[in-house]
């Protein structure tokens, strides 16, 4: 340390304990390492910074450091050291001359005796909480509906295995307790809030615990019905589309859908009509001849 105990806190000489511990508080926190991995000068002045405070929260040490007698490490300084109460039992209470009635035991017991016993006990440290540590991570739609682990390298250094469980959705955030950056002193360590990215499927969505698909029909099925093979999230199955079936009209598969501790849904299939974008001759005959007199019937009652 070339600066001064004082000008690496950011104090004055002058400071108050509170005032000491206040500026030591609001640089560990800063400069701490696990903010800063694999920083060494960030590491460094955080050594500085809890070896100024150590001194400076102590009484003893910093009365030697203000007089001279410790440098900015909290060494004697050369002149001050290998002193023994021995050294100056001959002054003690002398009959005549300089030495008469006084003890220079009782002057240097304290700040000499006391630098070999470190000044007494130090200060405990303050307690600084670790900080929570964001992650986003991107899954499937079929992971996010069957649940899946998955592993995360965080920010902090840690490898950690994410736990997903089914019906997880697109923007849901899971909280992995104590995986954050660690506590100082004590404290807490932060968590890791991985945040879930669901990719888009090309057939199905979700809808809570069901799930849905959108199944086109020719005009040809609607109508007169037919049977249809089609996907569940876990195998394709037939399912049958009743006659004169309308664009909206759902069939419910029990049992298909999200399967989750509490629940198991079902998938939804909705049944949408497209009719023919070329022409077609036959299909336009047959209209021509052809009255749909229930929705006639319908449009005369709007009139």
């Amino acid at each position: 340390m070339s600066k001064s105990l004082y000008d690496i806190l950011g104090i004055s000489k002058s400071a108050t304990d509170s005032e000491i511990k206040s500026a030591y508080r609001k640089l560990a926190r800063k400069m701490h390492p696990d903010l800063h991995p694999n920083d060494k000068k960030a590491a460094e002045k955080f050594k500085d910074i809890t070896s100024a405070y150590d001194i400076l929260s102590n009484k003893d040490k910093k009365a030697k450091y203000d007089n001279g007698l410790l440098d900015e490490q909290g060494n004697e300084k050369a002149g001050f050291s290998g002193f023994r109460n021995s050294d100056f039992s001959g002054f003690r209470k002398s009959s005549s001359g300089f030495g008469s009635g006084f003890d220079f035991s009782d002057l240097f017991q304290e700040d000499i005796f006391s630098q070999f016993t470190h000044g007494g006990r130090q200060r405990p440290q303050p307690k600084v909480n670790g900080k929570n540590i964001t992650y986003n991570m991107k899954i499937s739609f079929i992971d996010s509906i069957k649940g899946i682990e998955k592993s995360a390298s965080l920010t902090n250094g840690k490898n950690i295995s994410v736990k997903i469980p089914a019906g997880t959705i697109d923007g849901q955030t899971l909280r992995l307790k104590g995986q954050g950056t660690k506590g100082m002193n004590g404290g807490k360590s932060g968590d890791a809030l991985i945040t879930i990215n669901v990719t888009k499927h090309k057939y199905f969505e979700s809808d809570g615990t069901n799930i849905i698909l959108n199944l086109p029909i020719t005009l040809k099925e609607a109508i007169l019905g037919t049977k249809i093979t089609i996907p569940t999230i876990d195998k394709k199955v037939s399912i049958t589309i009743p006659p004169y079936s309308k664009t909206g009209d759902t069939l419910r598969l029990k049992g298909k859908g999200i399967i989750t501790k509490n629940k198991t849904g079902d998938q939804l299939v909705r049944i949408n009509i497209k009719t023919p974008t070329k022409k077609d001759e036959t299909l336009d005959k047959f209209l021509k001849n052809w009255e749909d007199t229930e929705q006639s019937n319908i449009r005369k009652n709007l009139q």
